[in-house]
């Protein structure tokens, strides 16, 4: 039975029917402090017993385990079914499925997180895409693993820190652009200091990948603070969970 004090957003996508969501917010959880409430991040200095309480709660929104991953914000893509198998987490940032009841699922807090699926709903994937991710190619890695035509995907992102919270510094774009020297857009300069926007690039980087239906977005992890954990508004910061889906 499922936690009905938990506030889980819903993903608003055309996605097919068997095709099922969500993300969780910081609410509904047992959590204290920066960890308050919802946090589902083990090795974050958080009490272990609220962490699994947590997780448990979680559990009961999902038809089966959440499968996760140890994420070290690079490219690497993991097959959900074999995170049956593993005794420990596989170190990945993105994970895909083509069976029904196995939910992919990707831990954030500022980084944001990108759910797929394909039109005709015979798979799921979700990947954790930051900054060094979306430079390093997880969403290109993500796609690349599904085997479906890039224009028969579409993807949903998810909360993640907005553009008027991100101040870089000028070696931060220098990078991102030396990495992706085709990216137009990204970085905007508000009150003399460099912005940059993960949602933007996240959708320039899908478009040039060939996915056209791309919604959500319009959040901001680090403004939020009632609904959501930000890293970089509290480094004492618990995690949020968004997860994908196919329907048994």
């Amino acid at each position: 039975m499922s936690d009905t004090s938990l506030e889980p957003i819903v993903p608003d996508w055309p996605a097919p029917s068997n095709v099922r969501a969500l993300a969780t917010t910081r609410a509904g959880g047992v959590s204290r402090e920066g960890w308050a409430s919802l946090n589902l991040a083990r090795g974050g200095g958080d009490d272990p017993e609220h962490v699994a309480e947590n997780r448990r709660r979680f559990r009961g929104l999902l038809p089966g385990e959440p499968g996760w991953m140890w994420q070290v914000h690079g490219d690497q893509v993991a097959r959900r079914e074999a995170l049956e198998t593993e005794g420990a987490p596989v170190k990945a940032d993105a994970v895909w499925c083509r069976t029904p009841g196995l939910p992919c699922t990707v831990m954030t807090a500022d980084c944001l997180p990108v759910l797929f699926c394909d039109r005709a709903g015979t798979q799921v994937a979700a990947a954790h895409a930051g900054w060094r991710g979306l430079a390093g190619g997880v969403i290109e890695a993500t796609i690349e693993a599904m085997p479906a035509p890039p224009a028969g995907l579409m993807a949903w992102i998810g909360p993640g820190i907005g553009v008027n919270a991100y101040e870089v510094g000028p070696d931060f774009e220098s990078e991102f652009r030396r990495r992706l020297p085709w990216l137009e857009t990204g970085f905007v300069t508000i009150g003399g200091n460099v912005h940059a926007d993960l949602e933007a690039i996240a959708r320039a980087i899908l478009a040039r990948a060939g996915v056209e239906s791309v919604h959500g977005g319009g959040f901001c992890t680090h403004t939020d603070a009632d609904r959501f954990f930000s890293y970089r508004r509290n480094p004492i910061s618990g995690r949020m969970a968004t997860t994908v889906w196919l329907s048994r």
